[in-house]
């Protein structure tokens, strides 16, 4: 058998760019309109991708006077996904610094059941100090604590999924026996952050456990990556670094005592399509046009980096000096260092970058098989086991991917023709874990690597 591609889809709002939601004949409210989401689900299903990402910050974010800066609840906007789809992955967005174990535990794992074993749990710390504030906490923890304090809650998390065994549940109607209270365990957890009882109030999952997914691209996200993580969704610009990005977390994980094989590792990509690369690129650039003027790209950028825009010089490369990570800064250090590292290799223009990079991640403009051209080189040649899809305008840009891009792909034997499995774990050729507490009878999926 054949290694194989696997898709995420970057579900946010109108789409990534943050003038999707000005999008000839797209609602202006369509971010909180449940037919959208249902719309770009039934699109992703149609192309058998494996599963729909949700980011999440829970704060107003700024700039509500240019866009649209709100969203609504992953976990019950992927709850009601679950009734109206059959095999997509669902994967809220949830943070360990403003949740509680065992409530989390319990609604992602409802999640799984509601979707007959389809839910993932994409793990972050939260960098955003105003987000902690609209919970009562002053300051977030720096970030080795923050991380610390993040494997001890999946670790928990993953003791209160396993507090059930798969058969615990006898369902004896005549008998009037319902479970064997001998495979419902306990948890007595007692750690430097938590202290949990348990067992969970909720059977063991359909997938044997929800997928852990993970987006942390700082040296501590990647060694929590390595250690925790079953698919990791990263920002990565050039092939170098993804293939470098590749070999550390596989090194580190097998240090770990982990099966390097078991992780999916899918960097974001932004596609944008046209019948020539000029089509396509003209497409961005109008998108890039419909942005205020003081959300210009390059002021955009220059906030992003965490220096004045007049530091920037849009036909000179970037500044040696920009490239060291400012004093103060807040945002994700990973996407700091991608960007930084991609313009220092290439020498790039800042107008160059504006083209190749949104929100973090690599843009690529061209036809449907220059598309996949670039999928299958990064495919073939770094490691990576396929792409976080980020439209840019959702649910256009998403259709356009998997109308035209996807059968390229098949066509090429790089892709499944449809759904091979029912679960997200199934989709991902993960093999479903043993109970930490006691047996399980799921039997195993194997991809080959």
């Amino acid at each position: 058998m054949t290694r194989t591609l696997h898709f995420f889809v970057n579900v946010g709002s109108s789409g990534y760019h943050p003038a999707a939601w000005r999008e000839p004949g797209l609602p202006a409210d369509a971010f909180i309109r449940l037919e959208h989401y249902q719309h770009v689900a039934t699109v992703a299903e149609r192309g058998a991708l494996d599963g729909l990402l949700f980011p999440d910050i829970p704060v107003q974010q700024p700039g509500i006077a240019r866009a649209p800066a709100a969203t609504l609840d992953p976990i019950l906007v992927t709850s009601a996904l679950a009734v109206s789809t059959e095999r997509i992955g669902l994967i809220p967005t949830a943070t360990t610094s403003l949740n509680l174990p065992y409530n989390l535990a319990r609604r992602i794992l409802s999640l799984d059941h509601a979707s007959g074993g389809r839910a993932g749990w994409n793990v972050v710390t939260t960098f955003e100090p105003n987000a902690a504030r609209n919970f009562g906490i002053e300051s977030l923890p720096e970030r080795d604590e923050r991380y610390r304090r993040a494997a001890e809650f999946v670790e928990l998390t993953q003791k209160l999924w396993d507090s059930w065994e798969a058969d615990a549940v006898i369902g004896d109607q005549a008998g009037g026996r319902f479970a064997d209270p001998d495979k419902v365990h306990a948890v007595d957890h007692r750690g430097e952050f938590y202290a949990v009882a348990g067992p969970l109030n909720v059977t063991r999952s359909p997938q044997g456990r929800p997928v852990l997914v993970q987006a942390g691209a700082s040296p501590q996200g990647k060694a929590f990556a390595a250690a925790h993580a079953e698919a990791i969704y990263t920002t990565q610009l050039s092939a170098t670094a993804a293939r470098e990005f590749v070999t550390g977390v596989r090194s580190a994980a097998a240090a770990a005592g982990r099966d390097p094989r078991a992780i999916r590792i899918l960097p974001g990509l932004v596609p944008v399509l046209g019948a020539t690369e000029a089509q396509a690129r003209e497409r961005f650039d109008a998108l890039q046009e419909r942005l205020p003027a003081d959300s210009a790209p390059v002021r955009a950028l220059a906030r992003w980096l965490g220096y004045p825009d007049e530091e920037l010089d849009l036909d000179a490369p970037l500044p040696a000096r920009l490239t060291a990570l400012p004093d103060g800064r807040i945002g994700p250090q990973g996407f700091f260092e991608s960007l930084t590292r991609y313009a220092t290799e290439t020498g790039h223009t800042v107008r160059r970058l504006l083209t190749e990079f949104l929100g973090g991640h690599r843009v690529v403009a061209g036809t449907p098989v220059a598309v996949a051209d670039h999928i299958e080189r990064w495919f073939r040649e770094t490691g990576v086991d396929g792409f976080t899809i980020i439209p840019a305008v959702l649910p256009s840009y998403l259709e356009e991917f998997v109308d035209q891009v996807i059968p390229e792909l098949r066509a090429r034997g790089l892709f499944r023709e449809g759904y091979e499995h029912t679960t997200l774990r199934g989709h991902l050729g993960l093999a479903e874990p043993a109970n930490s507490f006691g047996r399980t009878h799921y039997e195993k999926v194997t991809t080959p690597r």
